[in-house]
């Protein structure tokens, strides 16, 4: 063990963590200490709060507790760490790609979301109107669904 000895609730308020979480992620085997105190007492290691902060660190990037499990694991066949970075850079790759997939989504939503708020805001009618009786004079019947304007309905 490296470093200082911590118990439970030491590590918990370092990480600031709950002893709850902490316990959870020893019975997951995500932590690697395994020493005790004559008293049965778990002792954490500077180690464990690298492992901790590593575990907070993915979490955070969308990482399930299994996924995490599955990289801390692989450090029992994987010395140099090479096989976990590689790992690592192909799963930080694919939630790179999901990220930007939901960027554009919600880029495309906000897009929307703006139209309507300026067609509304510019149409003067009610919510009870058709928005469409007021095709020949709106600046957004390119974009309008309830366009009664044959030209701009015969092209969708």
């Amino acid at each position: 063990m490296s470093g200082k000895g911590y118990k439970i609730g030491q590590l918990a308020r370092l990480c600031s963590l709950t002893e709850r979480t902490i316990r959870y992620y020893d019975e997951l085997g995500l932590l690697k200490s395994k020493t005790r105190t004559a008293g049965g007492q778990r002792i954490y290691s500077d180690d464990d709060i690298v492992y901790i902060k590593r575990i907070m660190e993915l979490k955070a990037l969308s990482f399930s507790l299994d996924e995490i499990k599955s990289i801390i694991l692989m450090g029992e066949d994987d010395e140099s760490g090479e096989k976990r970075r590689q790992v690592l850079l192909s799963n930080y790759r694919t939630k790179l790609e999901a990220a930007r997939r939901r960027r554009a989504e919600l880029e495309r939503e906000i897009g929307e979301l703006d139209w309507h708020i300026r067609q509304l805001e510019s149409s003067g009618g009610s919510f009870k109107d058709c928005p469409g009786s007021l095709c020949p004079m709106c600046a957004y019947k390119s974009n309008c669904s309830f366009c009664l304007d044959s030209e701009d309905a015969s092209g969708r």
